[in-house]
């Protein structure tokens, strides 16, 4: 099989985003391809363990992605304050007399975006609302190229590396089969450390907090980059994390003072987007909440925001949520586009704008779980795994088994809906099918 019929089989997807369906990211033919090794958000260490164990696969998976995509640069960015992961990169380098460089990024948040990527690497800037094939380049993340290496030997995805982290009493890097409960992540962990709590599904920044109790409702899939223990209070995401649309917006109407601050420090208006979160909260007071958005010159840069957090974790003097507004708007706005109509021109205040990632934690409130890291390293097996057939961007996977059915770890369980944006599912336990619908429910054992 060619490598993207590999990278189909095994139902590969972008692990540490949105989940864009790798076998349609790689059918192109570029100048770059570069390796997301930033590790963006805070407190997330796994990308750093399997640089540090896998090096080698990883040059492997590289090296053939480069060849089929008829790449001429192959690039690992990581953060230069990752001596350890270099030295193992350089070490595997070395070893292979490979030709792929790396590239040692500035310990800035968000260095992992792939638009900051791109540009930090190549001086390119993918124009607003495009992709990165637009200026020759392909990004694929760590634990992508992983999968990718494990596809070459006909391996599916059946199980992810994630971190658990924060207030928990052991944090570790954990491998587990998909579809994990997080409850029983975080009890391989030790547990929270306190009773009142939240639960983030992701990073600090970026993830999607829920309260102390949901983990139970919650399970890991080919997207799940780490699993986030913070206290109920005394931080930012206590104050913000769990509030409505509603809430966000009657704050931004009434407190928001116009300091521009959030523009200021916006990596994407940075690198030259005509992104202005300042103006869309202003707008956004102005209108009422019960009447339909519509689209405007203001409004639709909210469109090409890449929602990293910076305005609200760090920029914002009256704790306001612009990230949140800009999400908001949107959703309103599905099905819109976005054309800057002004030079991709990037501010030459850029190197002094970039905002360290301890700083972010200092201001969010979550400084002492960034400095308390003691890497363990678990390996899980569940007797019960939730396996949803929507853990990827497009349409979702069809199941093709049914309830009563005996499966083996690593047998299709749901096919890619074909010539769809879609992605192959497949059992990360033994054992016997319980429940085949929307959540594939395997019980093992059986």
């Amino acid at each position: 099989m060619s490598l993207l019929d590999n990278i189909f089989a095994a139902g590969i997807v972008g692990e540490g985003g949105a989940g864009f369906p790798t076998h349609i990211k790689l059918n192109c033919k570029v100048e770059y391809l570069l390796l997301n090794a930033a590790e963006c958000e805070p407190l997330l260490h796994t990308d750093k363990y399997i640089l540090r164990n896998f090096s080698d696969k990883i040059l492997e998976a590289l090296e053939a992605s480069a060849a089929f995509i008829e790449a001429s640069q192959i690039v690992i960015a990581v953060k230069g304050v990752n001596t350890t992961e270099i030295s193992a990169l350089e070490k595997a380098i070395a070893e292979k007399k490979s030709t792929v460089r790396i590239f040692k990024l500035d310990n800035y948040y968000p260095a992992g975006d792939e638009q900051m990527l791109i540009y930090d690497v190549t001086g390119r800037v993918v124009p607003p609302g495009q992709i990165p094939l637009k200026v020759g380049a392909v990004v694929s993340n760590t634990a992508t190229m992983l999968a990718i290496f494990d596809s070459l030997s006909g391996r599916p995805v059946t199980h992810k590396f994630i971190t658990v982290a924060g207030r928990v009493n052991r944090p570790a890097v954990l491998k587990v089969p998909i579809g994990t409960s997080f409850a029983e992540c975080i009890a391989a962990c030790g547990g929270s450390a306190q009773k009142d709590y939240n639960i983030v599904n992701g990073g600090p920044m970026m993830g999607k907090v829920y309260p102390g109790g949901e983990e139970k409702k919650l399970s890991v899939t080919k997207t799940t980059s780490g699993i986030l223990v913070f206290s109920g209070r005394d931080n930012f995401i206590a104050r913000t994390g769990t509030l409505s649309v509603r809430q966000i917006l009657s704050r931004a109407k009434a407190a928001c003072i116009q300091c521009s601050f959030c523009t200021d420090l916006c990596p994407r208006r940075l690198i030259g987007h005509s992104l202005h979160p300042h103006r869309i909260m202003r707008k956004m007071a102005m209108l009422d909440f019960n009447k339909p958005l519509e689209a405007d010159d203001v409004l639709q840069e909210a469109l090409i925001c890449c929602e990293c957090g910076i305005c609200e974790t760090f920029a914002c003097p009256m704790d306001l949520s612009p990230r949140q507004v800009n999400k908001y708007v949107k959703s309103q706005l599905k099905g819109g586009g976005f054309e800057q109509r002004t030079p991709l021109d990037p501010s030459p205040q850029r190197g002094y704008r970039k905002i360290a990632p301890q700083k972010i934690m200092a201001r969010m409130g979550l400084l002492g779980e960034y400095d308390t890291w003691n890497e363990r390293y678990l390996e899980l097996n569940p007797g019960m795994v939730r396996i949803p057939c929507a853990q990827h961007i497009g349409v979702p996977a069809i199941p093709v088994v049914a309830t009563g059915d005996h499966v083996e770890c690593g047998q299709l369980v749901a096919r890619a809906v074909e010539g769809r944006p879609s992605a192959n599912i497949h059992a990360s336990i033994a054992g016997r099918v319980v429940l085949a619908d929307s959540v594939i429910v395997i019980e093992g054992g059986s």
